[in-house]
């Protein structure tokens, strides 16, 4: 592909460069490619999956996209916003990105892939070049934080400042006694006031929960009805069915012995006309697959009146957490199934004396909480049971994007929430701490920026000490 002089400049360029043929083979990397990647360039050379070098996992890169002509499709998907055009060649690409797999702390790259076509214009490989951008990215971040800190304190200078105003033309108005009186009384109330607006989200916050459960436990038991008229109808039309088609294949058996031929080739035409034979192929299937349908609607519903707890009272009572679990799951899969796996890792647990919904109503949270983590790439959310010493457990662990030291104390808190306006109340992990609490157990969580978080949830098997 290249001669003598051209290998010798794209060998000592100081540019990262690859090449990968229409098979996706490797045939060149230069020593500044090696370099940032930190292996050989004997060991890639000659080999395909150059995204498992990047990733850490199978991967395409953008040279793959190129050669395989997908791009368009699926570029979208892998990059995101971070791609675009490029402007000085045709057909070719520009992203950068974050490759914690590089490098003891990880790399910016800034990269650029472009078809190489033989002389008839068909793609019989690609190029691509990276350029480390991690200097420049650390700078960018270190401005933004320096930005933001110059913003405190200058948002912390107006708040004193219009404080002191506020003071001086108090002092100017009132005595000083009759003005500290004032304030100290005009902090208390603010205190109150704070106390019942706290109380009152947390009212209505339950009133909401409440009135979600009891819908979703009157639209499913509104639809379990006619679900078992539908379901109990098919299996008997399929028993129908059965006997008709046997009635009709002795008929068939019957035909060549009768002897009106007029009849038999009016029968004939008629079978060919709706395609007797397909009829009897389609039937079966077509029965077969409303079946399977309704058996799916009513596990939705039954799933629907465990996550309410319909059948059961308010009251505290023993109930298999796993089977929650399952049930919360299938309630939250839609919020859930775009952004992460669920893997499921049971133990063996006993049935365990709690207000059944409001456990599911931890798991929920903490689950929803879980795929918000996520980032732009499709993570893993791990679900795991046990108990031990009558003490049963539950964790929700994600490889999501963690949570910050300095935001790590106050997640239980009433109304906090890093999510933007209007995208959280900031309820769901106090509420949640508030029902662990009533269950006399207790949420430990364990983090860590950009691998993910772990919360993990005890509560006794029996409430030996009373259920309040």
């Amino acid at each position: 592909m290249f001669n003598t002089l051209e290998a010798q400049l794209f060998e000592h360029s100081p540019v990262a460069t690859f090449v990968i043929n229409a098979d996706h083979v490797v045939t060149h990397l230069n020593q500044a490619c090696a370099t940032c990647l930190g292996i050989p360039a004997q060991n890639i050379i000659g080999k395909k999956g150059l995204g498992r070098f990047f990733y850490g996992r199978e991967r395409p890169v953008m040279a793959d996209l190129i050669v395989d002509g997908a791009i368009k499709e699926i570029i979208d998907d892998l990059y995101q916003s971070k791609y675009r055009n490029s402007l000085a060649v045709p057909g070719a690409y520009e992203a950068e990105d974050f490759f914690p797999k590089l490098g003891p702390a990880g790399r910016w790259l800034f990269f650029t892939a472009a078809p190489l076509c033989d002389a008839n214009g068909a793609i019989i490989g690609a190029i691509e070049t990276l350029q480390d951008i991690t200097e420049r990215k650390t700078v960018d971040d270190a401005l933004m934080e320096a930005q933001l800190e110059v913003e405190q304190v200058v948002e912390k200078r107006t708040a004193e400042l219009a404080k002191v105003n506020q003071a001086l033309r108090d002092d100017v108005q009132r005595r000083e006694q009759a003005e500290r009186a004032l304030l100290e009384r005009n902090a208390e109330l603010n205190t109150l006031n704070a106390k019942l607006s706290s109380a009152q989200e947390h009212l209505i916050q339950s009133e909401k929960l409440a009135s979600i459960g009891q819908l979703a436990a009157g639209v499913a038991h509104e639809i379990n009805n006619p679900i078992g008229y539908i379901f109990s109808n098919f299996g008997t039309l399929e028993k129908y069915l059965a006997n008709l088609f046997e009635m009709l294949s002795a008929y068939e058996q019957a035909e060549p012995t009768h002897g009106n031929a007029n009849i038999l080739a009016d029968l004939t035409a008629l079978k060919k006309r709706i395609d007797f034979e397909y009829l009897k192929e389609d039937i079966p299937t077509l029965m077969g697959e409303s079946k399977e349908g309704i058996v799916r609607v009513r596990k939705i519903v039954q799933d629907l009146k465990d996550f309410s707890h319909v059948d059961a009272t308010q009251e505290w009572q023993f109930a298999n957490l796993n089977q929650g679990i399952d049930s919360t799951l299938n309630v939250v899969n839609n919020e859930v199934k775009y952004k992460a796996d669920v893997i499921r890792e049971y133990g063996v647990l006993p049935e365990v004396q709690c207000m059944h919904s409001q456990i599911n109503q931890v798991v929920m949270n903490l689950v929803v909480n879980a795929a918000h983590a996520m980032g732009a790439a499709r993570g893993t959310i791990t679900i795991r049971t046990g108990c031990d010493n009558g003490v049963a457990w539950f964790e929700v662990n994600d490889n999501g994007s963690g949570i910050p030291k300095d935001v790590l104390p106050r997640i239980f808190d009433p109304f906090y929430t890093t999510k933007p306006v209007g995208k959280g109340t900031g309820l769901g992990l106090s509420l949640s701490y508030g029902i662990i609490q009533k269950h006399h157990g207790s949420i430990d969580v364990q983090t860590e920026l950009g691998k993910g978080t772990t919360f993990r949830v005890s509560i006794p098997c029996v409430q030996t000490g009373g259920t309040p």
